[in-house]
This record gives C-alpha cells, sequence and structure tokens, in this order.
C-alpha cells in the first residue's frame, strides 16, 4: 500500500524519507448520513483535477490538525465545523503528488449537499456507503474511505424528529 496508516510499518526508512507535508481532511455525513464530497477543479495546475475529494486542506506553520480542519471547511464550505472525531494517521510516500501525512478526521453536519455554497471545487455530492465506487477519488482517498466502510464508522441519520414530544 502506498500510505501505512497510525500503527502500521511504513515501507522506507526514517533516513530515506522525504519530508512531508501534513493535510487534516474530514469524513463528513451530511444530516441523513451521506457522505459529502467534492469534485475538484479542472485545472490541469492543480493536482487531481476533475477528482472528488473530502473537504480538507493543508495544515498551516502553527496550525494544528483540527485547527486547519476547521479552517479548511470553513473556506471550502462556509460550515463552521463543531465537532468531528479523529480517524487515523496516513503516512504517504506515493500514490500521491508528493510525500504526506493525512489526519483523518470524521463528523456529521445537521445540513443537506443542497443548503451548502462551495467555495472551492465544481459540485458537491452527497454519497452512500455503496455508491462510492462510482467516483473517482483523488489519490488514496479511495483507500481510506474503505477503511472507514471497513470500520464500521459510516454516520447514521440525524434524528431531528420531535417524537415523544406532545404540542400543546
Amino acid at each position: 500500500r502506498a500510505c501505512a496508516s497510525a500503527g502500521s510499518s511504513a515501507s522506507a526508512s526514517a533516513a530515506h524519507r522525504p519530508t512531508k507535508k501534513e493535510i487534516a481532511e474530514v469524513l463528513l455525513c451530511d444530516r441523513v448520513g451521506k457522505l459529502l464530497i467534492y469534485l475538484r477543479d479542472n485545472k490541469g495546475e492543480i493536482p487531481f483535477p476533475d477528482h472528488w475529494d473530502f473537504f480538507g486542506g493543508h495544515i498551516e506553520a502553527g496550525e494544528t490538525p483540527e485547527q486547519a480542519l476547521v479552517r479548511e471547511v470553513r473556506e471550502e464550505s462556509g460550515v463552521q465545523l463543531g465537532a468531528w472525531r479523529f480517524f487515523r494517521r496516513y503516512e504517504c510516500y506515493s500514490g500521491d503528488v508528493y510525500p504526506n501525512i493525512k489526519h483523518i478526521f470524521y463528523g456529521q453536519i445537521d445540513r443537506l449537499a443542497s443548503e451548502l455554497t462551495l467555495y472551492e471545487g465544481q459540485r458537491i455530492a452527497a454519497i452512500g456507503s455503496a455508491e462510492r465506487f462510482e467516483f473517482r477519488f483523488a489519490n488514496i482517498l479511495a483507500a481510506i474511505l474503505a477503511d472507514f466502510v471497513a470500520a464500521g464508522l459510516w454516520l447514521h441519520p440525524v434524528d431531528n424528529s420531535f417524537r415523544g414530544i406532545a404540542a400543546k
């Protein structure tokens, strides 16, 4: 595998590993339990043009992965991420345009894709677990998504009903 998740051994020795950029991304589900992804711009100068991506991005100097995650999600979708959980850390030496460390989180928002404004990329999609094979993901994201599904962490719909509350 091109990337090793936390706790796994990496193929390159520490002495021969190039410096890695760090990235924070979130497997973000909407209120009905669908994964929100976006289609990257179709520009030749960006890595993986016209591929599907998770929300998130590069960690800037002085930021924690969590701070970068909140900033990137807000910049890309306008969503102020209030809660998330850590999934895994992946050390990537190949399968991407440069060596990197991906800090992967997961969370859920009480909104639908149609209620979001995309500020980067072409469009948003909300997909179910079985639909993930129909999308061409950037770099190693399909493998990360497979790990997430295998871990049984795909989120379920938010229950906003008022069942059990009597109207007066």
